[in-house]
């Protein structure tokens, strides 16, 4: 029989809010929801689920929570967590085999990115992973979540937030995560050591649960979770759900839905077939386009679910402190940086931030921010490519700016205020370069999908990367378990990150542009997507 230490478990979300799915038939107790040729069955207390077995046991498609009801208008919410909304027992739980629950296997939770505007747990296999952790001799179970995303799952407006549904997709994230304080022992795993790990948009949703309900990860009395990692994401200062930026998406799928001028446009929305309701969603720009990373769908505070921006949340303690990991890949923005061949000056890069992404910053105070940026084209990034890989005058410059607002030195923003205002609780930062050399992307945002998450390369940066997360799933400590690596210092001890590349790993003083980090520290304010 497969060990049941080798676990991998994917969940299905509930179906979109907006607009209103027909419910389905609640699961039976003898409703058999995976059939596969070589079964691995576990009791549910609503549900049979049948797995496949094999080296890995693998459970997809797990339903954690009911779809929405035909009319799902609901009134704001309290200010405290609602209650979940579990499936309904059947009458008795089902007959199956249940692994062992002296186990007690520590459980890695992977919220998946995509800017909020896409992914599925469909992409992610992390049987990799899994057998890594057995290979180490330290077992953890896997846990990929599905939750709503784009229009169905982050929809800004007055509308909605007098509605009270924003940030459903944070909150089906959250219910994931109570999902799996139910019913992880069932599987031989601890509710009581769960990680979770995402991203890009995954690891920004990682920050965004730890600041849920101003820092409460609490559920039936125990926490939800005890240490977060994020790739590539983390704090994203955002103005409210309301705001005008926000509206203007609200008005502009109303507008592509045939909803205009209707008496209550939200009501309309959720008259629409799937597909309608969806084609009008993403009427408004993507992630891969002129637009980037100033995203259309994205958390934003509701006074509720985010009672305010993540950035003030973090400065007011009001979030929840676990150990952490947090690093960027190098170039995280040139990926983003493809598609504006007309931005070529000062001025041009200014008037884009402002139209595009920072509408509470004045155009003076986004030059001063540019022109941290050095014009020479040895500056950029790829860095350290000298005159090589400018797609397009100031390619370069661009993508330095894109990857530092977002990811790079938004992260070393957020590790200054956290070991400002909670010293004692460790974290772990890194540098990814193992893509160094990599014509125009460089050590691109999404590589570490391929290096870290897949291993497609066996090299020493996705080796002793395994080594460290699977430590940290199993002691909250990357130094604590295999001990095959150098010690990775904490963030706190000197400002340093384990800068990995593909055949070796160094320390690097966090203090790279340092103008430009002084002055998004010092304008954090007016940042705001």
């Amino acid at each position: 029989m497969v060990k049941p230490a080798s676990l991998l478990l994917s969940l299905l979300g509930t179906a979109a809010a907006l607009p209103a799915a027909e419910p389905e038939p609640h699961p039976q107790p003898d409703r058999v929801l995976e059939d596969r040729a070589a079964k691995v069955t576990v009791g549910l207390p609503y549900a049979t689920v049948v797995g496949s077995g094999g080296t890995v046991e693998t459970f997809n498609g797990i339903p954690y929570a009911k779809p929405p009801p035909a009319s799902s208008a609901s009134s704001p919410r309290s200010g405290s967590p609602p209650a979940s909304a579990p499936l309904t027992p059947p009458a008795s739980p089902p007959p199956a085999r249940r692994h062992d629950q002296g186990l007690k296997l520590p459980v890695l939770f992977w919220i998946f990115g995509g800017g909020f505007e896409l992914g599925s747990t469909a992409m992610y296999d992390g049987s990799t992973l899994v057998k890594a952790g057995v290979g180490m001799g330290q077992p953890f179970i896997f846990v990929a979540v599905n939750y709503r995303v784009g229009a169905f799952g982050f929809m800004p407006g007055k509308e909605i937030l007098a509605d009270g549904s924003s940030n459903l997709g944070l909150l089906d994230q959250r219910m994931g995560l109570e999902w799996v304080a139910d019913n992880i022992a069932t599987f031989g795993g601890d509710p009581s050591k769960v990680t979770i790990w995402g991203e890009s948009a995954g690891a920004i949703s990682v920050l965004d649960q730890m600041a849920l309900y101003g820092g409460n990860n609490t559920y039936n009395g125990q926490k939800l979770f005890r240490g977060a990692i994020m790739n590539s994401g983390g704090i994203v200062p955002a103005d409210t759900v309301d705001c005008p930026k926000g509206q203007a998406v609200y008005d502009q799928v109303v507008s592509a839905a045939g909803c205009k001028g209707k008496a209550d446009t939200l009501a309309c929305l959720r008259g629409l077939d799937y597909t309608k309701f969806l084609q009008a969603g993403n009427s408004v720009p993507g992630i891969l386009s002129y637009h980037s990373v100033a995203l259309a769908y994205l958390p934003r505070p509701d006074g509720v679910v985010l009672p305010m921006s993540p950035d003030i949340l973090v400065a007011s303690n009001q979030y929840a402190k676990v150990p952490m990991i947090i690093g960027d890949q190098e170039d995280e923005g040139t990926l983003f940086a493809l598609f504006q061949p007309n931005l070529t000056s000062t001025a041009k890069v200014v008037s884009y931030l402002s139209d595009l992404f920072f509408p509470l910053a004045s155009k003076a105070q986004l030059e001063g921010l540019v022109n941290t940026y050095p014009t020479s084209i040895t500056a950029g990034s790829p860095f350290n490519t000298g005159i090589f890989n400018e797609l397009y005058p100031g390619f370069k410059r661009l993508a330095a700016i894109l990857g530092d607002l977002v990811f790079t030195l938004t992260r070393r923003v957020f590790l200054e205020v956290h070991t400002t205002i909670n010293p004692k609780v460790p974290v772990w930062s890194y540098l990814a370069s193992y893509n160094f050399g990599t014509p125009i992307l460089g050590t691109f945002h999404g590589s570490d999908l391929l290096q870290v998450f897949y291993g497609i390369l066996p090299n020493y940066a996705s080796r002793s990367i395994h080594t460290y997360y699977i430590n940290f799933v199993t002691n909250l400590d990357p130094n604590v378990g295999v001990t095959t690596y150098a010690k990775w210092p904490q963030w706190s001890e000197g400002k340093k990150l384990m800068q990995f590349w593909n055949n070796r790993a160094n320390l690097l003083a966090d203090n790279f542009r340092s103008s430009s980090y002084e002055y998004i520290m010092k304008n954090v304010g007016v940042l705001y997507i």
